[in-house]
């Protein structure tokens, strides 16, 4: 359905399964698939072939997972801009929140190592509770988080809320910002600008269940020629 009606020149999956990894090679064909790995349950990225120029990808592995989790991350170029995409499922629950701040701080790393002539782009389920980012000493200077960025739209706050969202059957409200968007621009600057961001996934499908527990992020950037 996302696919569809927006068509996005970036799609950024977490815990895909083979059975649909293959479903989604086989209708979206205008899309170049790049996964973290293909059995189990793993991330990965879609670009859009007539958009976006894939350029190389790259699995960072996360040593302490208990959970097959890791960082992919893709260089591609859009209009003459170079990008470097990453997503990834960070350590789930509230116990592990020890292996999932490691797991941020190697985003972060990450990020900051990437070409400065690149714009970094990292969206993912990060299962972050607040409070684990400040533990971490915050996002660094130069990376923004995209929900605060725009001023904190109370419309796409929370994307994994039990209240609204009944796919798992959870009786306690649950309201959590998981999923999230960090940016880091160019060192040129002002190429690319995060403009919008909304939560999809909002109507349930025929057999009566939101497409996820979690609802997605749509972001629409702006890229200036």
């Amino acid at each position: 359905m996302c696919l569809i009606r927006y068509s996005p020149d970036v799609i950024f999956l977490q815990e895909v399964i083979p059975p649909y990894y293959a479903y989604l090679k086989k209708k979206a064909s205008n899309y170049e698939i790049i996964t973290g790995r293909e059995e189990g349950y793993f991330t990965a990225i879609m670009l859009k072939k007539s958009r976006v120029k894939f350029k190389s990808q790259e699995i960072i592995p996360f040593p302490n997972t208990q959970m097959m989790r890791n960082l992919l991350c893709v260089h591609v170029s859009v209009s003459g801009n170079e990008l470097c995409l990453m997503t990834s499922h960070l350590e789930s629950t509230r116990r592990h929140a020890k292996e999932r701040m490691n797991q941020l701080k190697m985003v972060l790393e990450k990020m900051q190592e990437a070409p400065e002539s690149a714009t970094v782009i990292f969206a993912g389920d990060t299962n972050l509770r607040d409070q684990e980012v400040t533990k971490c000493g915050g996002l660094p200077n130069n990376i923004l988080d995209v929900w605060e960025f725009l001023g904190k739209p109370k419309h796409c706050q929370y994307t994994w809320d039990t209240q609204m969202n009944s796919n798992l059957g959870i009786a306690a409200t649950c309201k959590l910002r998981f999923d999230r968007i960090f940016f880091r621009a160019s060192a040129e600057g002002g190429h690319i600008i995060p403009q919008s961001l909304d939560l999809l996934g909002l109507e349930k499908l025929d057999c009566g269940r939101f497409p996820s527990d979690h609802w997605g992020l749509l972001c629409n950037l702006d890229v200036i020629l």
